[in-house]
């Protein structure tokens, strides 16, 4: 068995509920982002801390001799037949893909009240989240979102498995932003085979994530609005800009059908919404928002060109970034000057947040990035992130560099 990469960063968040018998651990993400992999390294740290391996059950449902189980007594009459041999004691049950259960809800809460369980599930997209879990089960479950590797994981499983890294640190994020954080990418040595992956991946959501639960009457009108979206990624709209845009390109959408696709991508995890935030009104603007992607690899795996549009792809990156430690996320926007994001911690502490390749190039650069933060009257932290390793603070506001920020694990 391959050795595993330690992802410290969920492992951390997670530790805590090892050995809680009330609380559901339940593992989000898009596919192939590293659930399973998690899954396996809290089994091992079980086993390291003196666990009997005997009190792990460890079920894959997507697994060959498990495939066949689709309802709840199948998948009640494993779980009874795995644990049958298991000792006295707290038993530790993971089960992998238990979204491929119809009505799995009642008898993962059935284990639970058994009182010695510790009960871990993995699922691919939102849907596990929105039915019956949520709504039997409230308060008995606690939701950890995994997503792919950031550029500080990408370049320490790169270094985990010896593969080779660039000298150069903007060398090596550009192949990260195209090759994407997806672990599974990192077997491969050549790029083509990389984006054939990720488009095995998105063609794997499709048929898993949204085929199933959802009916897709024109997948052509589907497919179009996927790529519209994922090409698009970063740029401030709405779902009227969007149906304009398609409508100037031949396609006819009502405005239902195009709200429902876009709520399959974000179910399916391939996107996230970011809304805007007027801080003069301290209100949230209805309409207006920005999509950022779970990973940018889903971008140049469906486009040819490999030419990298920094502005919006370092937004992606931060976001992603932020969004992987808890923050919660807005556009600001101050009279007609907007800010990036605004972040705001579990603990309600606030941060403003600027993104751009270089302030550099010009003084005119360096005040429109500038200008938004220095509008902000408050006293949270503001900062402008960019690639540059010349650093110049202006007025309080903190000017970092990106790579360097994320490489360390900072947190704003």
């Amino acid at each position: 068995m391959q050795k595993l990469f330690k992802r410290e960063l969920y492992l951390q968040k997670i530790r805590g509920f090892y050995h809680d018998c009330q609380i559901i651990k339940v593992l989000t993400g898009v596919r192939r982002c590293g659930k399973s992999s998690i899954m396996a390294l809290i089994a091992e740290e079980l086993k390291t801390d003196g666990i009997n391996p005997n009190q792990i059950i460890y079920l894959d449902l997507d697994k060959r001799g498990n495939r066949k189980i689709k309802t709840a007594d199948q998948l009640d009459a494993l779980i009874e037949s795995s644990v049958a041999a298991a000792p006295n004691g707290i038993k530790y049950l993971f089960i992998d893909e238990i979204q491929n259960v119809k009505d799995f809800e009642e008898v993962i809460n059935g284990w639970r009240e058994e009182e010695d369980f510790s009960i871990f599930i993995t699922g691919s997209n939102s849907y596990l989240l929105s039915g019956e879990l949520a709504t039997k089960l409230t308060g008995r479950y606690i939701e950890f979102e995994i997503f792919p590797l950031s550029f500080q994981e990408y370049l320490a499983m790169k270094r985990f498995y010896s593969r080779e890294i660039k000298p150069n640190d903007l060398e090596e994020l550009n192949q990260y932003i195209l090759d994407g954080g997806f672990p599974g990418a990192l077997q491969y040595a050549d790029s083509e085979d990389k984006r054939t992956y990720v488009v095995g991946i998105i063609n794997e959501i499709f048929q898993k994530d949204i085929r199933r639960r959802v009916q897709i009457r024109n997948k052509a009108a589907f497919d179009r609005v996927t790529a519209f979206i994922i090409n698009n990624f970063g740029a401030t709209t709405s779902l009227t800009n969007i149906k304009k845009a398609l409508e100037e390109d031949g396609m006819r959408i009502a405005r239902e059908t195009l709200n429902a696709y876009i709520q399959t991508l974000l179910d399916a995890k391939i996107l996230y919404e970011c809304s805007r935030f007027d801080l003069k009104s301290k209100k949230s603007l209805m309409g207006e928002k920005k999509y950022y992607l779970a990973d940018t690899a889903f971008y140049f795996a469906l486009n040819t060109d490999n030419r990298i549009n920094y502005g919006p792809v370092l937004e992606n990156m931060v976001f992603i970034y932020a969004k992987s430690r808890g923050y919660h996320i807005s556009v600001g926007r101050i009279g007609k000057v907007e800010c990036d994001f605004i972040l705001r911690s579990r603990d309600q502490n606030y941060a403003y947040v600027q993104v751009a390749y270089t302030i550099l190039d010009s003084k005119k650069t360096e005040d429109r990035e500038y200008k938004s933060l220095e509008g902000i009257k408050d006293n949270y932290p503001k900062y402008v992130l960019t690639t540059d390793y010349i650093l110049q603070n202006r007025n309080g506001i903190k000017h970092l560099n990106l790579l360097d920020f994320v490489k360390n694990g900072q947190v704003f």
